[in-house]
């Protein structure tokens, strides 16, 4: 599990890239987000360090170059911090995000078909647990 530790965007922008297609070095990552960002070497490092001193990343040697992995898989990654943000910005509460659902979002046709078979996978918890 990932430590309890804020993220900023930046660190998720790099985080979801090094996660998609690690294990991945330095100069990779730097080479994407120069061409894609204009951020320099040096700004990935740091992001990358810190991100690994957060606990979200590892870093092995190979070959005389530190190659980074996350310590947790996407799927994991993105549940923590959905987990974060409804206990920070929503204090715990999915109310207010099932109302923006409703009121808000442009939800697809499959974004409903997926939402409504986690109801149900919900609701069978539900009846299992009763």
């Amino acid at each position: 599990m990932l430590r309890q530790s804020k993220i900023g965007s930046a660190e998720l922008e790099i985080l979801s890239y090094v996660t998609e297609r690690h294990p991945i070095t330095v100069g990779e990552v730097a080479e994407h987000f120069a061409n894609t960002k204009g951020h320099a070497r040096t700004t990935i490092l740091t992001v990358m360090e810190r991100l690994r001193k957060k606990g979200f990343l590892t870093r092995l040697k190979t070959g005389g170059v530190f190659e980074y992995s996350p310590t947790t898989t996407k799927k994991e990654l993105t549940r923590s911090l959905v987990r974060d943000f409804i206990d920070q910005a929503l204090g715990g509460s999915l109310a207010p995000f099932v109302a923006y659902l409703t009121e808000c979002a442009e939800l697809s046709d499959e974004d409903i078909k997926d939402l409504e078979r986690l109801v149900a996978d919900l609701e069978k918890r539900e009846e299992r647990t009763s």
